[in-house]
């Protein structure tokens, strides 16, 4: 067998003297005589015109004449070639006009320079087949990425075709985890040659490692024309409990649950999902460790710049509980927006846990009492909303009683009221002894008085619930 780069010198060699060879007849046909008469060239110079060929010479030559009996080719020699209907193709069965027609420039492999009955005999196939070696052991060499039809499925991996049969591992296609190889049927693929032995005809490759240097090519490419800030299109390749990664062009960005969306969201799903296609920006380009880090919120409008506009202190807003923490429960309100009610805000009486008040999910009627957009931070309180509720339902109250004596909760509710006006706060306990003074006092001045035990136990809870509405609204 000769080698590629010798038969590709022979080839042209080969090529050039047909070439030469058609041209000498014509320029020779007929000599001038100084008379001004032509004579024709003696037979000899046709003779040293036509070089001869050899057995394993690729040549070109052009398609003449196509019949049952082959195809004839011109290949610049005394008669045409012929190439038997076998040799035509490694298909097997197909017509010769399917294969080539009349005028087409082909390359053509000398299997005979004469039969018995004289005639050049020559093969396509067998050229074609050399001319697929001689690339393939290019690639190989040079590492090239070469293009091939996948034809079939077979035990460990896929057929491919490339002028001779390959076979890519199941392990080198795609992520070497493909389950279905049967869906590559039929596609082109980029493919990598690995291994070649051209006596035992065989030839390996693999489309992971393709893909690989494509991706490396593409990454390269990509990271020269990133910078941050720049908005790019993507698709969502894969999604993880931290967040997604996005393909901007060749290469992963990460898109971090926390970049997702200007409110809390508990899983990635919930903003993006497989082979979506979204728009992102570049916040971060680490071209050492192959790493971009992208944001999808900040193309997104923000509803904290409005909150100003909608929420206001003393606003009472209603929302749902969406997660609970040591220190207080999160409410979801208006447009995403989540606000924190503090476990002092989430009943009168002490709450160690918000377990002990709310649970998940519930629905809550809230007052809006601290907000800070600045730092994106609402203060709710439940607490304020009760005390509130209850001073309503005690003035209805009082406005169904006889007004015609004085109770310990006028004297004491009043001086209250204010205090709470001057904005004073006082903890606890200096705020129960305040009242239990009062009352005391109270008691004194009313002490020469004898009132019914139905008017006593009256006044005692009228300043029971003064006394409570003090200190909620301490």
């Amino acid at each position: 067998m000769l080698d590629d780069r010798d038969e590709g010198q022979k080839t042209t060699t080969v090529t050039e003297a047909s070439e030469t060879a058609q041209a000498a007849p014509a320029a020779g046909a007929q000599r001038s005589v100084g008379n001004g008469e032509t004579t024709e060239p003696p037979a000899e110079d046709f003779t040293r015109a036509f070089r001869p060929l050899t057995e394993g010479d690729i040549i070109k030559g052009t398609v003449v004449h196509i019949d049952r009996e082959g195809v004839l080719v011109d290949v610049g020699t005394k008669s045409d070639g012929l190439i038997p209907p076998v040799e035509l193709s490694r298909e097997g069965a197909v017509a010769a006009e399917d294969i080539v027609s009349i005028g087409d420039q082909i390359d053509v492999y000398v299997l005979d320079a004469e039969d018995q009955e004289g005639n050049l005999i020559l093969s396509k196939k067998r050229a074609d087949y050399e001319k697929a070696w001689h690339r393939i052991e290019e690639s190989f060499e040079t590492g090239k990425v070469i293009t091939a039809m996948v034809t079939d499925r077979v035990k460990g991996g896929l057929v491919v075709d490339l002028g001779v049969r390959g076979f890519v591992p199941a392990s080198h296609v795609g992520s070497g985890k493909v389950r279905n190889l049967e869906r590559y049927i039929g596609q082109s693929l980029p493919l990598k040659i690995i291994e070649i032995d051209r006596d035992r005809k065989r030839v390996v490759l693999s489309h992971r490692m393709a893909v690989e240097v494509e991706r490396e090519r593409q990454r390269e490419t990509l990271f020269k024309s990133l910078s941050e800030g720049q908005i790019r299109e993507g698709i969502v390749r894969r999604v993880t409990d931290y967040g997604a990664f996005v393909d901007i062009g060749g290469v992963d960005g990460l898109l971090h649950v926390s970049e997702m969306s200007w409110t809390r969201i508990n899983h990635p799903s919930e903003v993006v999902r497989v082979n979506d296609k979204i728009h992102v920006v570049v916040l971060k380009v680490n071209p050492d460790e192959n790493k971009i880090s992208l944001g999808l919120r900040q193309i997104l409008p923000d509803p904290w710049g409005e909150v100003e506009e909608k929420f206001h202190v003393g606003d009472v807003v209603t929302g749902r509980v969406t997660r609970l923490v040591p220190f207080g429960a999160f409410v979801q309100l208006a447009n995403g927006i989540e606000g924190i009610i503090p476990n002092a805000e989430l009943a009168q009486r002490r709450v160690n846990k918000p377990e002990e008040v709310l649970s998940n999910g519930d629905e809550v009627t809230a007052k809006v009492i601290n907000l800070r957009p600045d730092e994106r931070r609402i203060t709710l309180s439940l607490r304020q909303m009760q005390v509130e509720e209850e001073r309503r339902d005690f003035r209805e109250f009082q406005r169904g009683r006889p007004s015609d004596r004085t109770t310990i909760g006028d004297v004491v509710g009043e001086a209250l009221a204010a205090r709470m006006r001057r904005g004073g706060r006082r903890d606890r306990r200096d705020r129960d002894r305040d009242i239990e003074e009062q009352i005391e006092a109270y008691q004194e001045e009313m002490k020469d008085l004898e009132p019914t035990e139905e008017a006593t136990e009256e006044a005692t809870e009228e300043a029971t619930e003064e006394e409570r509405d003090s200190e909620t609204k301490a």
